[in-house]
């Protein structure tokens, strides 16, 4: 019956999306862009791309500064623009399909590793319901949209990400830009859309990290003994490999804006080592922190394996004591090869196991991964700093 009712649950839990809904969603399956479970990538990402980057090409064209010395950076050159919404912009979308696959699969396995009992059902639905309420905000996506606009554009884009020198989009005059055809377009539409992808994604790490604090509340059946080594939640780890994509295409975005200031404004690489390294902790902080929510019960638990072997290793040392040490063995059993000892071993292994339990469902190896991803867009940047042969020599002798 409880397996039953875990297989019926999971069933529930597997109906779970973080990405499956919205009014973009919900949109561009009227528009025949998306299926009921993100088919249809191609022409997404065809749309986008039609949206965001050919409009650029066509007016840049127009304006004469496509290419050619009308100005300090043409279109075809700007490296910024070109992986923001070439490469970029179809990975953010793209990952919408694996993050959907690989969210529904780990929810589905709090039911399936039978850490959700039956009293506690009612109470996971709970937080599935208010997950997919929130994924599913019209509110937010407005904000989200007034964001981009009030704030991404008209304050954050204008005064601190603008070159310094004429572009293909803009010219700098008397501390003011003055936008260029292309770069109408480029202001009011291709950063906007951009800008609102990654920000609804970071929506949806509200939503993941609120489901996440929910369920750490709840009094799940964590098993100490788990071979996971994290209580029977290691399977939450796993997680990080759909969210690395998106790490992907943020150092995308970081390696063409530093790529744009070091070729056009004169910069170097090593400059820029803080903001990298402060880029890349907080990417993988936004990540890696609902994780955490899990410590506090996981040491809960923990404590309470920890009690409950130490007061069975204590009644089985003293029968064992009184059986072999204190008392007369029984008549004809041999104390070497007797299962006694070896159950002794494994007693003492099975407690080691309990007390060496990590109490945040997150391996170094997940971490490093979400680092790699990262850091990964960066590497040809060290183009700037050394040649290629250089640089491919310093990594074989690394390697080798």
């Amino acid at each position: 019956m409880r397996e039953q009712s875990n297989q019926v649950a999971s069933g529930a839990a597997a109906d779970f999306s973080l990405v499956l809904g919205g009014p973009l969603y919900q949109l561009l399956r009227r528009a025949h862009l998306s299926g009921s479970t993100l088919e249809l990538l191609h022409r997404r990402i065809l749309f986008i791309v039609a949206v965001a980057w050919v409009p650029l090409l066509v007016l840049s064209l127009l304006d004469g500064v496509a290419v050619g010395p009308a100005v300090r950076v043409p279109f075809l050159f700007d490296v910024d623009s070109h992986l923001r919404f070439l490469l970029s912009l179809p990975i953010l979308v793209a990952a919408e399909l694996i993050v959907h696959q690989r969210t529904r699969i780990v929810v589905g396995q709090f039911f399936a590793q039978g850490l959700v009992p039956d009293s506690l059902r009612a109470r996971f639905d709970e937080a599935l319901k208010g997950a997919a309420k929130l994924r599913n905000s019209i509110v937010a996506e407005v904000i989200l949209i007034a964001l981009v606009y009030g704030v991404g554009i008209f304050v954050v884009w204008r005064h601190y990400m603008v070159l310094d020198v004429p572009t293909w989009y803009a010219t700098p005059e008397g501390g003011r830009v003055q936008p260029k055809l292309a770069g109408w377009w480029y202001f009011f539409v291709s950063l906007p859309v951009y800008q609102f992808i990654l920000l609804r994604w970071y929506w949806r790490f509200v939503v993941w990290t609120r489901f996440l604090w929910q369920v750490s509340r709840l009094p799940l059946a964590y098993q100490p003994l788990h071979p996971d080594g994290n209580g029977g939640i290691g399977f939450l780890s796993g997680v990080t490999r759909a969210f690395a994509p998106l790490l992907f295409a943020q150092g995308v975005l970081l390696a063409g804006s530093l790529a744009n200031t070091i070729l056009y404004e004169g910069e170097v690489l090593t400059s820029f080592y803080v903001e990298v390294v402060l880029f890349v902790a907080f990417l993988v902080f936004v990540i890696v922190a609902p994780f955490f929510l899990f410590m506090l019960p996981l040491s809960a638990a923990k404590r309470q394996g920890v009690r409950e072997y130490a007061q069975l290793s204590r009644q089985y040392s003293d029968e064992f004591a009184d059986k072999w040490i204190r008392g007369t063995p029984p008549a004809g059993e041999a104390l070497v090869g007797s299962a006694d000892i070896q159950s002794l071993a494994d007693l003492g292994n099975s407690f080691d196991k309990v007390r060496s339990m990590s109490v945040v469902p997150i391996t170094r190896g997940a971490v490093a991964q979400l680092v790699i991803a990262t850091l990964l867009p960066l590497v040809p940047l060290l183009l700037t700093l050394i040649s290629f042969e250089e640089l491919l020599k310093r990594i074989l002798k690394v390697l080798v």
